[in-house]
């Protein structure tokens, strides 16, 4: 099908004409339908000449377009009423400062995919978006965030790109972004401006894995809850870098880097020893269960396989001061215990004995 049927049914409200070959938008197959809400013209062959009549101009009711898989390089004329706007997979080479407007009902924007970058955004592009949550850009070519993102964000994901550096003024006025993912960059330590995070007041969720972090950064935003650094380089947690947060750090992901038990100071975790509820610590170089294990009050879930660890002390674990035990999973598989030389007591606070996994060790089926 290469053009959109002429259909009378004002009652309809929904139309999917998906993986198709329509390269025609015309107002005529569309008048008939003017309670329409959603609309889903992804995996077509429309491009920038098929919107030249504004063939959409008359679906004041349409909440969701689905635009995915097409060859379009700038935004379309789009009904005001849209809530939803998917162009993924398409050709979108810049964002204009008026591409988006009218758009101010828009709530959830999706550019994945895209040849995009920071200079070709346009810091006035996102302005006439005043309710926007949620933002994902993934995919696409930047090496920086873009300027002028909506203060209405929570949640920003900009993950597959080559971004190298975070700047103070990009998230200056993301006062209300709960999420940030920011998987799969360049990101190293040096490229996090001191103040970056400073004005994220509302950052619960902060996603870092794969990128090329040696060390945890610092002057993480405050009311952070959720740290994802899995898959970096990590080989030191700083002194205190968690200490600020308030109300602390639930869940943290360590796993897949290089950190040994020299890596972790006495008071890297300081601040969490109350809030943290999972510790993923697996796939890294511990030689014994880090001393500051046996410190959380509140802790659930526990991952240590797949290191070289070879010692459980005593009280490595659990520590009989540590009232109302919480430890639900223990993972210490794949590491180079001696199972017959660790302490009977060693796992009593599990709350579930079948959490523990310690099965199989290294030389050992």
């Amino acid at each position: 099908m290469t053009h959109l049927p002429i259909i009378h049914n004002p009652e309809a409200t929904k139309l999917d004409m998906a993986e198709n070959n329509i390269r025609v938008l015309a107002l005529q197959p569309l008048s008939g339908l003017l309670n329409l809400d959603t609309l889903d013209l992804s995996k077509n062959k429309l491009d920038d000449e098929s919107f030249s009549q504004n063939p959409l101009s008359n679906l004041t009711f349409l909440k969701k377009l689905n635009l995915d898989g097409n060859q379009l390089t700038r935004i379309p004329a789009l009904p005001s009423s849209l809530e939803e706007l998917k162009v993924n997979s398409n050709m979108l080479g810049t964002l204009t400062p008026h591409c988006f407007k009218g758009l101010m009902n828009l709530l959830n924007l999706e550019l994945e995919e895209n040849p995009l970058h920071e200079g070709s955004v346009s810091p006035q592009a996102f302005r006439p978006l005043e309710r926007l949550l949620h933002l994902q850009m993934d995919n696409n070519r930047f090496r920086f965030l873009p300027l002028g993102l909506p203060r209405s964000l929570q949640e920003l994901k900009m993950n597959k790109n080559l971004i190298e550096e975070v700047t103070e003024e990009a998230l200056r006025g993301c006062i209300h972004l709960r999420v940030l993912d920011l998987r799969h960059n360049l990101l190293r330590e040096q490229g996090i401006s001191t103040q970056a995070w400073t004005r994220l007041k509302s950052l619960e969720a902060l996603d870092l894995s794969h990128n090329q972090f040696t060390s945890v950064p610092m002057n993480l935003p405050r009311r952070l809850l959720k740290l994802k650094l899995q898959h970096n380089n990590i080989n030191h947690i700083p002194a205190f870098s968690f200490r600020h947060l308030r109300p602390g750090l639930q869940s943290l992901h360590l796993s897949h880097n290089a950190l040994s038990n020299e890596g972790m100071e006495r008071v890297s975790f300081a601040g969490t020893f109350r809030s943290m509820g999972e510790l993923l610590l697996d796939n890294n170089r511990l030689e014994e269960v880090p001393r500051c294990v046996r410190q959380f009050k509140n802790l659930q879930v526990l991952r240590l396989d797949n290191n070289q660890i070879r010692l459980v002390r005593k009280w490595g674990v659990c520590h009989p001061r540590n009232s109302g035990f919480t430890l639900a999973s223990v993972h210490l598989e794949n590491n180079l215990l001696e199972l017959e030389r660790i302490p009977p007591n060693a796992f009593s606070c599990l709350t579930d004995a079948q959490g523990l996994v310690l099965y199989p060790q290294q030389g050992h089926s």
